[in-house]
Parts: C-alpha cells; structure tokens; sequence
C-alpha cells in the first residue's frame, strides 16, 4: 500500500495533507470587483496626471445623479430657496454657474469651440471620464470655464434668465434626434454616457451650493 491512503487530503499517520489551490477560481462577481478596482486605480493615475483630480473642494455636499432630470430637480429646489454658495467649494454665484452648466449642454448639440486633441481625448480625457462614472461623481475645478466659451457675465441677484436658458439646453439635449458633438475632453461620448457626464456635470457644481438658511 502506498503511502497515501485512498482518501484526498490524507496521508501516511492521518494528517490532512495541504491543499493545492492551483485550479481553484474566485467567484465572478469577486473578480469583476478586483477588475474593476485596478481600472479604476489605473485611471486615476493618468487622470490624475492630467489634472483632473487635483482640484478638491471643500465643505461640497457630494451630490450624485445618473440622470439630468433629478439634478434638475435640485436645481429648482436651490433656486426656489435662493441657493447660496458654500464657501471655499466655489467662486461662482448661483447666476453664473447656471450659465455655464447650460454651456456645456449646448455645447454637446453644438460643438465645443476649443476641444482638447484626439490623442488627449482618448488617453486621459478618456481615463478621466471612465473614472467619474465608476465612481458616480466627478471632480474638477469649479471656477474653471470650458476652453473657448464666452466669458460668463458679473454675478446678478436674480438668476432667473440663467435658469430659464439651462433648462432650456436641457430640452434641446432631451429633444436632440442626431449625433452629439465629442466633449471637448473626453472624446465621443455615447447618447446614455452624455447623459450621465451631464448628470455628474450638475451634481458637482450643485455641491457647492446649498439653500439659505433663514436668520
């Protein structure tokens, strides 16, 4: 008789022999995890390097939204409770941060003035936008207009031209039958993946603004 018995995991004295994991794979739904840890991980390395990531606010609320609709939503509870800046998240007032959020809609119907070059769009502007939406939320520089866009005019009180034109935008985007125009970083963006760049768009600077607070 042989050293080992007839039973696996057995040997000679009944001490349970080592099992080899060779062979043996992790459940999918843990290896879909570990994947897309390291995509992630690996984008924020070239986002990062593009500049992306560096700008931080701070005191935001975070907001996340998938879709345009529920941030539109927000944005009308902000306006009707006269939406106020949190200090340090943004340099922008309400009026001017509507304007520009309706820029950058118009601007996928349209075409953006200045967009950045394709070999940018598809190595960081890509990486960027692909770490934004495994993540949910978007980070970038709130003061930071998009390149070639028309200066965004002073600060007013009343903010109600800025919205009526950003939900106008938001229409036409919602009524566009055609192609959209390539962001101007992050390259040709499909109708659904337009939508949620939008979304996360709003929801960033949304954070930076909460309701005033009655005294």
């Amino acid at each position: 008789m042989s050293e080992q018995t007839g039973m696996a995991g057995t040997t000679r004295g009944g001490a349970a022999a080592p099992r080899s994991n060779r062979g043996i794979r992790a459940p999918s739904h843990t290896r879909r995890r570990v994947l897309a840890l390291g995509s992630g991980v690996a984008a924020v390395g070239v986002a990062a390097g593009a500049g992306y990531l560096l700008y931080q606010p701070s005191h935001d609320r975070q907001l996340v939204y998938a879709r345009v609709s529920d941030a539109m939503k927000e944005v009308d509870r902000l306006h009707a409770a006269s939406a106020q800046p949190i200090a340090p998240a943004t340099a922008w007032s309400w009026s001017q941060t509507l304007k520009h959020c309706a820029q950058s809609i118009e601007f996928s119907l349209a075409g953006f003035p200045e967009p950045k070059s394709a070999v940018f769009q598809h190595t960081a502007g890509a990486a960027a936008f692909g770490l934004f939406a495994w993540r949910g939320r978007m980070s970038h520089n709130l003061a930071e207009p998009i390149p070639g866009a028309p200066a965004l005019t002073a600060p007013t009180a009343d903010a109600s031209a800025a919205l009526a034109r950003l939900k106008a935008a938001v229409t036409a985007f919602e009524l566009h039958p055609g192609p959209l125009h390539p962001h101007f970083a992050y390259g040709m963006l499909s109708r659904s993946q337009y939508e949620h760049a939008h979304a996360m768009h709003l929801a960033n600077h949304l954070s930076a603004f909460d309701a005033r607070i009655a005294r």
